[in-house]
């Protein structure tokens, strides 16, 4: 389990969930906000199965009294958050309630006014400080060329900057043997007709070595709910900004419909509950962290795929459950 708390603390975590999920009243009420309560049930606390039409609302005066600790309070207002969007809407009153239960709390986290800028229709400044908030939490991405465009430090092979070399390296991965993590890294990127770092098309080494690591070592497609899963493990396995880096972007982007950027382009209802709790527990179960600056890509390469897995903690999973 994510948080572990007594159950009166879990259930009050829940409460507060369907307070935000009744916010206009039982008849707004969802079939993806019942099933986003019941994941976080099972999946995040660790419950057996719970009814989420007998859970009772808690207020945030009530979810305050509860002394959760500061690191189960900061998940707790991020699983309210996640909440908020369940239904595949950024609502503005739902929004203002999870921001009234993060003051309860003491929880001050950045994305909570983007959760409200984009609520407000604010989409362009907080679709920017969300990509910002991206570059920056790829340590080997340059994020000082967002000066060039919201896509700079992605694209940085393009006009005369392409780097055979590298890309020639990424290529020769395709003669390790089946079955080690290099060859399977380079199988994804074919499989799914990618450009590898350093061609005119490839995006940025330092973005998208770890991205694409994160979908092979974790076995997420690159659909759309698989790219909402994938960033969501990486949100739980890189802890710089999860929410503003990794999960809301995604959450818009494939499952509110809000156009971001060019890359991620825009779409509706990819998003699973179970699957997306899932990938968050798996993410935060992870010892070693791909996207962080000292992990060694190349040095994992000639290792065999399944061995790595279980070095590196990550947890197998129901094929039903990978997207």
């Amino acid at each position: 389990m994510l948080i572990s708390v007594p159950r009166h603390q879990a259930d009050a975590i829940l409460g507060a969930m369907r307070a935000i999920a009744l916010e206009h009243g039982p008849g707004g009420v969802t079939a993806a906000d019942r099933r986003t309560i019941e994941g976080a049930a099972t999946i995040v606390l660790g419950l057996a199965d719970v009814d989420p039409d007998a859970v009772e609302p808690v207020d945030p005066d009530a979810l305050a009294r509860e002394l959760l600790t500061p690191d189960d309070a900061r998940q707790a207002v991020r699983m309210l958050a996640v909440m908020s969007l369940a239904d595949g809407v950024a609502d503005p009153d739902k929004t203002a309630l999870v921001r009234e239960y993060a003051r309860a709390l003491d929880v001050y986290e950045g994305y909570l006014e983007l959760l409200t800028e984009v609520a407000a229709g604010d989409v362009a400044e907080a679709g920017a400080c969300l990509l910002r908030k991206n570059a920056e939490s790829f340590p080997h991405l340059d994020a000082e060329r967002l000066s060039l465009g919201p896509l700079g430090p992605f694209l940085p092979y393009r006009e005369g900057n392409a780097q055979p070399e590298l890309e020639a390296r990424y290529e020769a991965l395709g003669e390790l043997p089946a079955g080690t993590f290099g060859r399977a890294f380079h199988d994804h990127f074919k499989r799914n007709g990618f450009r590898f770092p350093g061609h005119p098309d490839g995006l940025a080494e330092g973005f998208t070595t770890p991205h694409d690591s994160s979908h092979v070592l974790s076995g997420y497609s690159t659909s759309q709910p698989g790219e909402i899963c994938v960033s969501t493990f990486i949100g739980a396995m890189h802890p710089d900004h999860p929410m503003a880096a990794e999960v809301l972007p995604v959450l818009y982007s494939w499952h509110v419909g809000v156009h971001l950027n060019d890359i991620a382009g825009v779409a509706h209802g990819a998003y699973d509950p179970r699957r997306f709790w899932t990938a968050w527990d798996r993410g935060a179960a992870t010892t070693v962290d791909v996207v962080a600056a000292d992990w060694d890509f190349w040095g994992a390469t000639e290792q065999p795929l399944e061995e790595l897995r279980r070095a590196y903690g990550v947890r197998p999973v129901d094929p039903d459950l990978l997207a």
